[in-house]
């Protein structure tokens, strides 16, 4: 092992973690024979196969697995010795991995660029997916922080809330119960809803807090995405229960307006995860310290009209409100 490369390195772990040749060629930006090429090389220097391949798929060996492990090691030390030089020349640089689930796409945009500012260079890789993905790749420590609107019980993970996340109901502007104060929640069983994809965190709280009150839901289409979502209450499909988040950037203000419901928003939170045993690079920490003192200012900078946001003198009947 005295004569292997830190790129072939680098290349099996791409290949062990990704359990692909073509994807790990993606991924480093490399050519498929230039991969299988240094993947060969580092397994005539172990003198023992590292990969397997049965029907179509690719599983690591005892060794293969042995070796992934120790490549954990050696990159994760090597970016802390990298990160710990920039922290002692008085900067700080190197590279952070967020997974995130799509919903944060709408403000953690907003969020790295004053990181960036701040930090001119830390380099920043940033993976939006729905919520199964961000849990797999939590499960396989593919990344440093991970961001979730719910975290998981199954797992072994630190989770703290840094956000809120208020979810509010949907409706087109010029639908019925637009304008009526404080709406009660059996109203709301008469229309028909939307919804995303199931194990949508947001889809989660919805339901569950419909059902404590005991209240099914008509729903009448199941989209895999927020916009889509918010076109087609647009276009009078029926309601939605959405992270308010999700509005902020909202163009079409005059086709869509925020019901008051008794009960809503629903007062949720964001939570950065890891596992529970990881060890956090110094970028890492940075960033998770910028989340802990940034976040709030920057929500109440253009969520003002969502009662979770606003001072508690200016939240209208907030002690009337059901609040979960």
């Amino acid at each position: 092992m005295r004569h292997a490369t830190l790129r072939q390195l680098k290349v099996f772990e791409a290949i062990g973690r990704l359990r692909s040749v073509t994807r790990a060629a993606g991924e480093l930006h490399l050519t498929q024979p230039t991969v299988s090429i240094q993947l060969k090389q580092l397994s005539d220097i172990v003198g023992l196969p590292l990969l397997e391949q049965i029907g179509k798929k690719l599983y690591l060996t005892q060794a293969g697995q042995e070796l992934l492990n120790t490549c954990g090691v050696i990159f994760e030390q090597l970016a802390r010795f990298e990160m710990l030089v920039s922290d002692l020349k008085g900067t700080k640089a190197g590279r952070l991995r967020l997974s995130v689930v799509t919903t944060a796409q709408y403000f953690i945009p907003r969020l790295l660029g004053r990181f960036f500012e701040r930090y001119p260079g830390i380099e920043v890789a940033l993976e939006v997916t729905n919520r199964g993905k961000v849990l797999q790749r939590l499960a396989d420590n593919a990344d440093d922080l991970y961001v979730l609107g719910q975290p998981p019980e199954h797992m072994n993970v630190q989770a703290e809330s840094f956000l809120d996340n208020p979810l509010v109901v949907v409706a087109p502007h010029d639908h019925p119960l637009a304008g009526q104060r404080q709406i009660a929640l059996p109203r709301l069983a008469e229309e028909y809803f939307l919804t995303r994809e199931p194990g949508s965190g947001t889809r989660l709280a919805a339901e569950n807090h419909f059902k404590d009150m005991g209240i099914d839901l008509k729903v009448r289409m199941e989209l895999g995405s927020n916009e889509a979502i918010k076109l087609a209450v647009a276009g009078g499909l029926g309601l939605a229960v959405l992270s308010a988040h999700t509005l902020a950037l909202e163009k079409n203000s005059d086709e869509i307006t925020v019901l008051d419901v008794q009960g809503f928003p629903i007062r949720r939170q964001w939570y950065v995860l890891r596992p529970a045993d990881k060890q956090l690079s110094i970028v890492a920490q940075t960033f998770l310290d910028f989340l802990r003192t940034e976040s709030q200012a920057m929500a109440r900078s253009y969520l003002p009209q969502i009662p979770a946001f606003m001072p508690a003198d200016d939240v209208p009947d907030a002690n009337e409100r059901a609040m979960p």
